[in-house]
């Protein structure tokens, strides 16, 4: 699948406080690094396909795996960080699948200490998901970090974004999927870090398999940096 550029979001209106973000390595990559992941410990790239020759592009090993798709189609659990998508974050949809993705991997990335991403999971570690939420919507310095990303894309903003973003993740060889609009984080069985992005793929497929009018999808993937 070739990638797609698509200005991704929950169905909001773009004139809110977190505008939509460009479904791009390059918007992603600067703006986590921008909030406290140092360049050296991780980064995103594309997914240009989801056959195996493809998939084995990827740079490895995958920590997360982020899918931007049309239109988002309850489980819950402590040991996943989790973030809930209430109404006042309008378009943060972006922002909230890099802190899931950063979040649950944060025993694999080393942040930089007292930065934006350190100070936030920091203090939101003990919170529920609609605290961690309401902490997020008041968050200026990440507010501002989101504007600064959402400008930087190619893809001009629309009145209303229908995209929306979702971060799957493997904890203790179960895969979750991580979307704010749902209850919880979803389970998917078993998995590993090693199939975290071919087991992910699957479920992308079904997803994508309900929406087959639509070509904008688009899936990047979190890896860890070589040491």
């Amino acid at each position: 699948m070739a990638a797609q550029q698509p200005s991704s979001a929950s169905t909001h209106h773009s004139g809110d406080r977190w505008p939509p973000l460009e479904s791009s390595p390059e918007v992603f990559n600067q703006f986590m690094w921008s909030l406290g992941v140092p360049q050296g410990e991780a980064e995103f790239h594309d997914v240009y396909g989801l056959d195996p020759e493809a998939l084995a592009m990827v740079p490895q090993p995958a920590l997360a795996v982020l899918f931007c798709f049309p239109d988002p189609p309850e489980t819950t659990s402590d040991e996943v960080y989790f973030i809930k998508q209430i109404d006042s974050l309008g378009n943060a949809c972006g922002t909230i699948a890099l802190l899931h993705a950063v979040g649950n991997a944060c025993s694999e990335i080393s942040l930089l200490e007292n930065s934006c991403l350190d100070l936030f999971f920091k203090s939101t570690a003990s919170m529920d998901p609609y605290e961690r939420a309401r902490v997020l919507d008041k968050d200026d310095d990440m507010e501002t970090a989101h504007s600064l990303a959402a400008s930087a894309g190619d893809t001009e903003l629309r009145d209303i974004v229908e995209e929306h973003y979702i971060c799957f993740m493997v904890l203790n060889g179960t895969l979750y999927e991580l979307d704010g609009m749902k209850g919880g984080p979803i389970k998917h069985g078993s998995s590993s870090p090693e199939s975290l992005l071919q087991d992910a793929v699957h479920i992308i497929k079904a997803i994508m398999h309900k929406i087959p009018n639509s070509m904008n999808f688009n899936v990047m993937v979190l890896s860890r940096k070589p040491k």
